[in-house]
């Protein structure tokens, strides 16, 4: 299902209504958004996936499509199908109106509920009407979710619901989409949620107790999930002038002790690559969490893309150890921010989590079993008074102190230093500290997360990589092509790689597919960098979208007929 609309038309709390009362009625629900970079007007749309089994991928088939302006034939066409039930008002949806198209007057029914605000409550009545959902569960929706605001705006909303309601049963069942029954292993512990909460649930389960960023969108949702949730899990949130200031104050912070970490996108990232350089040089952890989005500069600053792993690779100048994780389920971003945090403090070194505008927006469910919640916590010691912040070690990782925590002083230096954090310019002090700093590559190596398989590589002959929010369309598209010559690897950590890849996808003559959502195959370049694998095909996709299932099964289809 679509839901098309302008901006401030409310496409987003027909979707907040619609979710939590379809997934109370058993079914499995995946849902994300494309918006266009404005305030008021545009054209933008949700997709709700209603599922007989979990799924978390994006599909361009339109079933079932509730269109709220003109421009919805125009953007959406090529996705329409002969049996798409399209719901809109005749007169706004101009010359595109043909046989699929029911005249759906929600302005009238919102005047009559109430006013136009209610319209979109009319719009969540009409497709429970024709899902086959009893209005009851909206109304008790209703009911609880408006109790605040008084007795008459929750009339309001039940008189909107009902007038659509009514109007979706008058619809002749031939005309209905078939959509699947209730699911009956639907558990009532699961928990609904779109990405940047996991994130922010992740961060907090780490232990996270300081934030400091410059809002820049994708990445601001998790600033302002961790802001409300401040007082109830001790956390310092600062909204700096800039992301310069942010990354500065975040290092600030983790000097003194703090679970520290910072949130942007690629464009504000930019700005933090001296911060990230700074971290490598003093030893000091950090967790930033890039938001990915299209670039060049502010490019398409809504939309999504998986362009920013080689920044994330190379930031800062000079060479420094760093690990970088790449989430793509609910269940891996919660685990992806705790093991970043603790490799981070581990490690004394920046962490990035990259993340994208398509997973962050993007709601599924997830078990509470699902979620782990892993041990992190600060490698601090109580220094002495010959305390050396720097000091030499077997493993490369000096005792870490903080300011006032001992009688040691806990000296740290931007400049190349000695054992005690004192400035030098000796090139054999030079050579023993780059040693030392990037001694915990090694261990970082052995420890990197393996990835997720999907299917039998060993029987396969063809294999498809894919990093991040990809892992969802792969795993659908897999399972539609049901070829035992293909199996999947997804990678939720792409730096360091796992120290099995070269095992998992070189053993035998198998053809390497990867799928990445860029323009310069910058996972595929870092495969062959590393492994000296090959991709046999890329899948590339830098317009902005995600991909769809329907993409990527014609693309293998493709492979094995190439």
């Amino acid at each position: 299902m679509i839901f098309e609309g302008a901006a401030g038309q409310g496409i987003q709390t027909i979707t907040s209504l619609l979710l939590p009362v379809l997934r109370k009625s058993g079914h499995h629900v995946f849902s994300c958004m494309e918006y266009m970079s404005r305030i008021r007007g545009g054209s933008n749309s949700t997709e709700i996936r209603v599922t007989g089994k979990p799924r978390r991928a994006y599909v361009s088939r339109i079933d079932l499509l509730l269109a709220l302006t003109p421009l919805a034939y125009e953007r959406l066409h090529g996705r329409l199908h002969e049996r798409t039930l399209i719901f809109a008002e005749k007169q706004t949806f101009g010359e595109h109106w043909d046989e699929r198209c029911i005249d759906t007057p929600l302005g009238r029914f919102a005047t009559e509920a109430g006013g136009a605000v209610y319209s979109n409550v009319s719009a969540v009545g009409v497709v429970l009407a024709v899902l086959g959902i009893p209005l009851e569960r909206c109304v008790a929706y209703l009911r609880e979710q408006f109790v605040g605001k008084g007795e008459e705006v929750v009339a309001h909303n039940i008189k909107a619901a009902q007038l659509g309601y009514e109007f979706g049963l008058a619809l002749p069942a031939e005309r209905r989409p078939k959509f699947p029954e209730p699911a009956t292993e639907l558990r009532d512990d699961s928990l609904m949620m779109d990405g940047t909460s996991a994130l922010g649930i992740g961060a907090i389960a780490a232990g996270c107790n300081f934030i400091c960023s410059y809002p820049m969108s994708p990445g601001t949702g998790v600033l302002t999930f961790l802001a409300a949730r401040a007082k109830n899990f001790g956390i310092v949130v600062d909204q700096a002038e800039d992301e310069i200031a942010a990354i500065n104050a975040g290092l600030g912070a983790s000097y003194a002790g703090a679970l520290a970490m910072v949130t942007s996108s690629g464009g504000g990232f930019d700005l933090m690559q001296e911060g990230m350089s700074l971290a490598g040089m003093i030893e000091t952890p950090i967790v930033v969490h890039i938001g990915q989005r299209p670039g060049p500069a502010t490019g398409l600053p809504t939309r999504t893309e998986q362009g920013d792993l080689d920044l994330a690779l190379h930031a800062g100048h000079g060479e420094f150890a760093r690990a970088i994780f790449a989430p793509g389920t609910l269940g891996e971003a919660i685990d992806a921010m705790q093991r970043a945090f603790a490799a981070a403090q581990r490690y004394q070194i920046p962490v990035i989590v990259l993340s994208d505008q398509y997973l962050l927006d993007a709601v599924s469910t997830i078990h509470v079993d699902e979620i782990e919640r892993l041990p992190v916590k600060p490698d601090i010691v109580e220094t002495g008074q010959d305390y050396k912040r720097y000091a030499f070690t077997e493993d490369g990782l000096s005792p870490r102190g903080v300011p006032g925590f001992g009688a040691g002083i806990v000296r740290v230096d931007s400049d190349e230093h000695d054992e005690e954090g004192v400035i030098t310019e000796s090139f054999e002090m030079r050579q023993q500290m780059m040693d030392k700093r990037l001694q915990r590559l090694e261990a970082l190596r052995r420890e990197a997360l393996r990835p997720t398989v999907i299917g039998d590589p060993r029987e396969a002959k063809i294999i498809v990589v894919a990093w991040g929010s990809n892992r969802g369309v792969l795993e659908e598209a897999l399972e539609r092509l049901d070829d035992r010559r293909f199996a999947g690897v997804h990678y939720a950590q792409v730096w360091p790689l796992a120290p099995n890849t070269a095992e998992l996808l070189g053993e035998g003559r198998k053809k390497i597919v990867v799928i990445e959502n860029n323009a310069l195959w910058q996972f595929a370049n870092l495969l062959h960098r590393e492994t000296g694998i090959a991709a046999f095909r890329r899948i590339l996709k830098a317009t902005g979208e995600p991909f769809s299932v329907e993409e990527i099964l014609a693309k293998l289809t493709e492979v094995t007929h190439g």
